[in-house]
């Protein structure tokens, strides 16, 4: 379903990005992890045409986005949910969620926003309020919920457990599952490796920008290097 191949990103004269190869196939989630400054947000951002990168080929079911603009990227079934949420705060729940689908011209929308209130009941209960007022993990579940309107393919996730407190990483992680397990095919970057290679097919991980590592979920789980260096042991 996505392919980069040799992809270099510059910010300035700073290479962030250093001749990644990554695949998605359909169907999978596909982890990346690292540490901070690793380049992981950058990788996302590049595939959904925030950032072009100087060199390099990335191809969307055979089809080379690069150099597409990000709402043509949405059209073509990506969508990203972005590192800190980015809702739009001085919007309600609702209106965050309708313009989730602003690049669909169907007259469905309604339904898929009842589909989202129903996987996301918290929502449904704030659906008036401001999004700036609802907590962190509301906050959150509104970001993959206006991601999920345009009803992507492929969804790329950004840190969705950041600086949430346990028991809302737990439902994070069983959504993220549940999506999965419904036909979406998902591209995740996550802190939090040991989550995130749980319930990965497979995984990358990244370091200053480059490839080190890739194998599947569970063998990056018990590969000494990745436990010492990002799994606490």
């Amino acid at each position: 379903m996505l392919e980069l191949s040799d992809i270099n990103v510059y910010y300035g004269a700073i290479q962030a990005l250093r001749e990644v190869s990554i695949r998605v196939e359909k169907g999978e989630i596909v982890a990346i992890i690292g540490s901070n400054g690793a380049g992981k947000s950058t990788l996302l951002r590049t595939i959904s045409g925030l950032i072009r990168p100087r060199s390099g080929t990335i191809k969307f079911k055979d089809k080379n986005i690069v150099g597409c603009p990000a709402y043509e990227i949405v059209k073509l079934g990506i969508s990203h949910s972005p590192e800190g949420r980015r809702i739009f705060t001085n919007m309600s729940v609702l209106e965050n969620l309708q313009l989730g689908a602003f690049t669909r011209k169907d007259g469905e929308v309604g339904e898929d926003i009842e589909q989202v209130l129903n996987r996301f009941p918290r929502l449904r209960e704030r659906i008036k309020q401001n999004a700036g007022t609802l907590s962190g993990g509301e906050q959150q579940m509104l970001a993959i919920g206006r991601a999920l309107m345009s009803r992507p393919e492929l969804l790329l996730l950004d840190e969705p457990s950041l600086g949430l407190a346990p028991n809302l990483v737990m439902e994070i992680f069983r959504i993220v599952s549940d999506l999965h397990d419904k036909g979406t095919t998902i591209l995740i970057v996550e802190q939090n490796a040991h989550r995130a290679l749980e319930i990965a097919d497979r995984a990358y991980c990244l370091e200053t920008g480059a490839v080190v590592l890739t194998d599947t979920g569970k063998a990056l789980l018990d590969n000494p290097k990745v436990k010492e260096a990002y799994l606490g042991g």
